[in-house]
């Protein structure tokens, strides 16, 4: 009992770490003044498929469509560059959905929730680690994400618009630096599988 407790440990944090809830509370704030509402229920239903459906399927699901997981890291890094771009400089790239269901899904469930890097942790951790603690994982995780969403309007509150405006700018910075991360290290592995040094 006391050896899964642990592996339920190590792979929660290492999951709570990727998703990053917490660093995401300014971008989050940023979507909801953009769509003026964040479905909570919808964003943590919807990140709780894609997740399901990777740490189930995983590499063989990317296989069937074509797709290797480093290039669908690589689009998971772009959506994330444009995030990033937008809170620096104030300006609209991805322009508001007015079909709700699909703001729940961009950018929230996919790619800040389960991103890239969620799903590619999902999929290594499945080597070392039984799919039913990957699942509680997946699922404690999920519960802290929909406090934090529900939360928002009252963080939102909390902070005041200032200190929002420079958190905006400073996460910004950061969700640029994360994505030219996972788009340089998958690039190199497509590189490595593609070209004969």
């Amino acid at each position: 009992m006391e050896a899964y407790f642990k592996q339920f440990l190590t792979v929660f944090l290492t999951l709570f770490a990727v998703i990053d809830i917490i660093g995401s509370i300014p971008v989050l704030i940023d979507i909801k003044k953009k769509q003026g509402h964040i479905q909570s229920e919808k964003v943590v239903v919807y990140a709780f498929f894609l997740m399901l459906i990777f740490l189930l399927l995983g590499d063989s699901l990317l296989k069937v469509i074509g797709i290797d997981a480093a290039s669908f890291a690589i689009a998971g890094a772009i959506v994330i560059f444009i995030i990033g771009l937008e809170m620096i400089l104030g300006i609209e790239i991805m322009k508001p959905d007015k079909d709700l269901d699909s703001a729940a899904i961009v950018p929230i469930a996919f790619p800040l929730i389960a991103g890239a890097g969620t799903i590619t942790t999902i999929i290594s951790l499945k080597a070392n680690y039984p799919n039913f603690i990957i699942f509680l994982g997946i699922l404690v995780n999920l519960i802290i994400v929909y406090v934090i969403l529900k939360l928002i309007p009252f963080i939102e509150g909390k902070i005041g618009k200032a200190s929002i405006s420079v958190l905006r700018r400073i996460f910004g910075v950061l969700l640029i630096a994360i994505s030219v991360k996972i788009f340089t290290e998958n690039m190199a592995i497509i590189l490595k599988q593609n070209i004969n040094f």
